[in-house]
């Protein structure tokens, strides 16, 4: 059964907010105390520089983020930089994605979905790697075994997201509510849902936003493309995975690591150490189908 997914503003992914009340939060301290001003204006020109520019339109010289904000360093010029001087991806492997996820890993994983289960008519692998050719960095970053570990962690999210490809949309999804008021930049539209749709279950109007634009759908108008539209799914997917977790895995910090960026705030330090173990077991036992150790790290 899908779980609830990106429901809170607690990981990196969510920066653009995070940023915004930090923002505020120095200018009230301004107005008590003019030497931390200073002190402030002393940080801004000694670090990497941000602009409070929405949706860009930047100088030459800054990046515009995912988030659509203007500035220099990782933050801005790294995963999801949009345009302006980002930082180049690391060259390719000669990994094929298509031989390491094959027809019978695939139909392994969908053939436990139940016989009614929607999902089973909707995922296909020829989906999947009609996609991936959009992503020329997914599983194909660093040696052999790297790739193939990337590959198997996201296909444990997968699994787990969509009970073996059983689920296009979460379980009672329009009856919640996954809009979040505070964000204007990708303002809410009446009387659409937000809620966890296609294989890692993209939730809230501060990811359909961003992922419409990158991918090129109305992800606020439409968001029921998403589960409509099996191209349009898995690259919500995968988009989600390369700006979030893709540089995690790559970078060696362990499948753990990748649980706490998609659903950390309520799974990890404790909070549900079952579905923790889950996951884990998803991609225990995909690594061993592709003949690779799993590595370090694994739970959160």
């Amino acid at each position: 059964m899908p779980q609830s997914h990106y429901k809170y503003p607690f990981q990196n992914k969510f920066n653009h907010t995070t940023h915004i009340r930090e923002h505020a939060h120095d200018h009230k301290m301004e107005l008590f105390h003019p030497l931390l001003s200073l002190l402030a204006l002393s940080l801004l020109f000694s670090g990497p520089r941000a602009a409070a520019a929405q949706n860009c339109g930047c100088s030459s010289d800054l990046c515009c983020s995912k988030w659509g904000y203007c500035g220099t360093g990782s933050d801005y010029c790294g995963a999801g930089c949009q345009e302006g001087p980002c930082e180049a991806s690391p060259p390719a492997n000669n990994v094929s994605v298509a031989d390491v996820v094959t027809q019978e890993f695939f139909d392994g994983i969908i053939g436990q979905a139940g016989a009614g289960c929607v999902g089973r008519g909707f995922y296909t692998r020829d989906a999947f790697l009609s996609v991936v050719a959009a992503y020329p960095s997914f599983g194909r970053v660093g040696t052999v075994d790297d790739s193939k570990r990337e590959i198997a962690a996201f296909f444990a999210h997968v699994t787990h997201e969509t009970g073996h490809f059983c689920y296009i949309e979460e379980i009672d999804g329009p009856s919640k509510n996954y809009c979040d008021p505070s964000n204007t930049q990708y303002p809410c539209v009446p009387g659409k849902g937000y809620y966890g749709r296609g294989p890692l279950q993209i939730s809230w109007n501060y990811n359909y936003g961003p992922a419409g634009n990158s991918i090129g759908f109305d992800g606020l108008g439409k968001p029921e493309t998403v589960a409509n539209d099996v191209t349009v799914s898995f690259k919500t997917a995968l988009w989600f995975w390369m700006n979030n977790v893709h540089q995690l895995i790559v970078s060696g910090q362990g499948f753990g690591a990748t649980i706490r960026a998609i659903n950390g705030g309520l799974e990890c330090d404790g909070k549900n150490p079952a579905t923790v173990k889950a996951r884990v077991g998803y991609y225990e036992d995909y690594c061993s189908q592709f003949g690779v150790d799993p590595g370090n790290n694994l739970t959160c």
